[in-house]
């Protein structure tokens, strides 16, 4: 898909100032070998108006494409949250109902009281009230195995339930979680977790249709996402990306070599919190949807109320991710940052030591992806990237703060 840019100037930003973008990521990041490639766009009432693609996008040295896939990783949790969202606003579900309505297999959790490792588990008390809310919220008590806390953390790196493509599908990754304790009890804090591929299969079950057969006959087909999926047909394999992992003090390791990527296959297990690749055009599209409020070209995803219901913050009390959060690793700065129904959101600009607007929202993936929406503003932004942890640099930080500073006219 052809992105054309329109004039900076008739959207409010600073032409001049939006080159520092391109200068700066390239002299801090690709040209020191940080980075092998990186991909952004920044956009204004969903016209594209800024776009870099720096360096390369394969361990060979080809330059990155305009139209590269990418690994989005957690990039898909949006994508899934909304996907549900849809199914609330039809009737199918509710936020309040209890999640054993479509997944029976958890009536029996329990919160950890102890165990694990080559001891079993001790049996803990009930873990009653988990309701669809809990885990778009992330609040829902489960977790990852990659924030190596924990027993159970250690128990989900064992039985490979992050959402691992090998997976033997749904009705597995439901029960193996099943056998395993909440880290607490559903409510009671935040904790980046499963919770969105649980998400995915309750769209799965409600629907009748696989997470991908509904995510492109309801999202991608509908918005000309033409190249999102959970695999990446043969006759596209020329346009994925490597993988790369940070290794401190020395060079970025290649992680998966894109000729020879499992990602040509389909998955065993369709994971709604990070299994999905992407392009830069592709996820333009779906931020454009959201910077309008739920539509775009005719298309709507949810309704503005349900997409400000989304981006509003669900910590009790109205708490920030300081005050609330367990998780060694997620995709989101902590102060002045809460978090809505799949997405991070900034509620205090100040707290968050960040210019932008109270009520934006983000999320990234592990690969260093990125994208927020600032509906104040109407700007958005796509950042891709293939460095794993996103945690290594702080790219996303320097990238808003480039073009915040590029911003001429504040509708503010």
């Amino acid at each position: 898909m052809t992105i054309s840019l329109a004039d900076p100037a008739a959207h409010g930003f600073d032409s001049d100032r939006l080159a520092r973008i391109a200068a700066l990521l390239d002299k801090r990041y690709v040209a020191t070998g940080r980075f092998k490639g990186l991909d952004v766009l920044v956009a204004r009432d969903g016209q594209a108006i800024y776009r870099t693609t720096l360096g390369a996008m394969r361990e060979d040295g080809t330059p990155v494409r305009d139209d590269a896939i990418y690994r989005i990783a957690s990039m898909t949790k949006p994508l899934t949250s909304i996907a549900l969202m849809m199914l609330v606003e039809e009737g199918a579900i509710a936020l309040e109902d209890p999640v054993t309505r479509v997944i029976p297999e958890f009536a029996g959790l329990s919160v950890y009281a102890g165990g694990g490792g080559d001891a079993p588990f001790m049996p803990g008390r009930p873990a009653q009230g988990m309701r669809i809310v809990d885990l778009l919220t992330h609040m829902s008590g489960l977790t990852y195995g990659i924030q190596n806390r924990t027993n159970v953390d250690a128990a989900y790196r064992k039985a490979r339930l992050d959402g691992h493509a090998s997976l033997p599908g749904n009705d597995h990754f439901i029960a193996e979680l099943a056998k395993l304790p909440l880290e607490f009890a559903p409510g009671e804090a935040w904790n980046y977790s499963v919770s969105t591929d649980v998400c995915g299969v309750i769209v799965a079950r409600l629907s009748g249709m696989s997470l991908g057969e509904f995510l492109k006959a309801r999202i991608f087909d509908p918005l000309g996402m033409v190249d999102t999926g959970f695999a990446v047909a043969p006759e596209k394999l020329d346009r994925l990306c490597d993988a790369w992992s940070y290794v401190p003090g020395a060079a970025p390791h290649l992680l998966d070599r894109a000729e020879t990527s499992n990602l040509v296959r389909a998955p065993r297990f369709e994971s709604g919190g990070g299994g999905l690749v992407s392009t830069t055009a592709d996820y333009h599209r779906f931020a454009s949807a959201l910077a309008n409020g739920g539509s775009l070209d005719g298309v709507r995803l949810v309704s503005p109320k349900t997409l400000a219901l989304m981006t509003s913050n669900f910590l009790p009390g109205g708490v920030d991710l300081t005050q609330m959060s367990r998780s060694m690793f997620s995709e989101a700065n902590n102060a002045g940052v809460g978090f809505g129904l799949g997405f991070g959101v900034v509620f205090d600009p100040v707290r968050a030591l960040s210019a932008g607007s109270a009520g934006e929202f983000s999320w990234g993936g592990i690969f260093s992806t990125g994208f927020f929406v600032d509906p104040v503003e109407k700007v958005h932004m796509v950042l891709m990237a293939q460095l794993l942890p996103s945690s290594a640099y702080p790219i996303r930080r320097d990238l808003k703060t480039l073009i915040y500073a590029a911003l001429a006219e504040s509708r503010a």
